[in-house]
C-alpha cells in the first residue's frame, strides 16, 4: 500500500511517516503542494493525505486539480479548519474525508484504513480482475485458470481480490488482517496461514506457475516472479 503525505510541517510529517511505515505502508512525503502534485500525477498511490494550507499550492487546490484530470485516488485532508463551510469546500473539490488538527493517532490510522479498504472494495466490485493466466469474478466468487472454474469461499474470495488489486506489492500480515477482519477480533496467525494454504491449493494446480509468494517475516506478494 502506497501513501503520499503532503504537509509543510516537518514536525508532523516525520512522526506520521514513521508511524505509517511501522503499520506496513510505503510512504512518500512532500513538503509543499507543487511537489505533492507532481508526485501524485506521476506515481500511483492508494491514498493521498493532504494538508489544507501549504505554501505555493494549497491542498484544496491540489485536490481540485487532480480531480479535474480524472485522478480518483482517495484524499484525506489534514486541517485546522472545522467550520461547516470549510468542510463543504473540502468535499466539493473531491476530498473523501478530513481530520482536524490536533488529532488522536488512533483515529487518524482508523480513517486511513477505512479509506483504503473502501477504495479497494469498490475496485473489486467494479470489474473482473486478471493476473497472469488467472481471472477472478468478485461478484460471483469464481476464479478461472487454464479452462477450469474455481469456486471460492467468501474469505478466500476476499483474500484473492486483495492480492490481485496489488500485484507485486508486499502485503503485510497486519494489512491483510485489517482488510479481512476489520475491527473484529483478530484471529491467530495460524488462521491466515491456513487460509492462504487453502487458496493456493485451489488456484495453483500441479504444473501451474506459483502466484502467491511468502515474504518471510512480513507477509505475501502476489503475481508471477521473473526468473531473470
Amino acid at each position: 500500500m502506497h501513501i503520499l503525505l503532503v504537509d509543510d510541517e516537518r514536525e508532523l510529517t516525520t512522526p506520521l511517516s514513521r508511524v505509517l511505515t511501522q503499520e506496513g505502508y510505503q510512504v512518500d512525503v512532500a513538503n509543499n503542494g507543487v511537489i505533492g502534485e507532481e508526485l501524485a500525477q506521476n506515481k500511483e498511490y492508494n491514498l493521498l493525505i493532504l494538508d489544507w494550507l501549504m505554501p505555493e499550492k494549497s491542498g484544496l487546490e491540489l485536490c481540485r486539480n487532480l480531480r479535474s484530470r480524472g485522478n480518483q485516488t482517495p484524499v484525506l485532508f489534514l486541517t485546522a479548519k472545522d467550520t461547516v463551510d470549510d468542510r463543504v469546500s473540502g468535499l466539493d473539490v473531491g476530498a473523501d474525508d478530513y481530520i482536524v488538527k490536533p488529532f488522536e493517532l488512533r483515529e487518524f490510522l482508523a480513517r486511513v484504513r477505512a479509506l483504503i479498504r473502501r477504495s479497494s472494495q469498490e475496485t473489486a466490485v467494479s470489474s473482473h480482475l486478471k493476473t497472469a493466466d488467472l481471472e477472478f469474478d468478485p461478484n460471483n466468487q469464481l476464479a478461472y485458470r487454464n479452462g477450469r472454474t474455481i469456486e471460492l469461499s467468501e474469505k478466500e474470495a476476499r483474500l484473492l481480490s486483495y492480492f490481485m488489486q496489488f500485484p507485486q506489492q508486499v502485503l503485510t500480515h497486519q494489512q491483510i488482517y485489517q482488510y479481512l477482519w476489520g475491527e473484529e477480533t483478530t484471529p491467530s496467525s495460524n488462521v491466515l496461514a491456513a487460509l492462504v494454504r487453502l487458496l493456493r491449493r485451489k488456484i495453483e494446480a500441479p504444473g501451474e506457475t506459483t502466484l502467491i509468494h511468502t515474504v518471510y517475516g512480513k507477509g505475501y506478494r502476489f503475481g508471477e516472479i521473473s526468473e531473470s
